[in-house]
């Protein structure tokens, strides 16, 4: 004979086990809250501060990306009106508008700087 387990046993074993999910799921849900607050809250020390880099490396470098994707979408272009098989003219279109969009970007940050500079250049000593 088949030896059949008493329903309330299996049901009473699953509702333990679920409680047991949960439970580690609430304890992971709290050790995560504990380490964002962790990180938000405590100070960042004075190392990380000098590792940074500077408002001119970083002007720097975004002038540099842009001129990188400017000058591929120039390739790209020169390439496709030359007949390269390789390139279409989707991939052109992409490149373009990436360095459209990046060079508006750099100006709109240029801009800003120039007019902080001038603001902090008018005010009274």
């Amino acid at each position: 004979m088949v030896q059949r387990a008493d329903i309330n046993s299996v049901l009473s074993d699953i509702r333990n086990l679920r409680s047991q999910m949960m439970q580690n799921q609430q304890n992971q849900q709290i050790e995560q809250n504990q380490g964002v607050r962790n990180r938000v809250d405590s100070p960042r020390g004075v190392q990380e501060t000098r590792e940074s880099t500077s408002f001119g490396d970083m002007l720097g470098s975004a002038v540099n990306n842009v001129n990188n994707l400017q000058q591929e979408a120039s390739e790209l272009r020169t390439a496709y009106d030359m007949g390269d098989p390789n390139v279409d003219i989707t991939r052109v279109m992409i490149a373009a508008e990436k360095s459209s969009v990046s060079f508006e970007a750099l100006t709109q940050v240029r801009n800003r700087v120039v007019r902080a500079y001038e603001d902090i250049m008018n005010m009274p000593i």
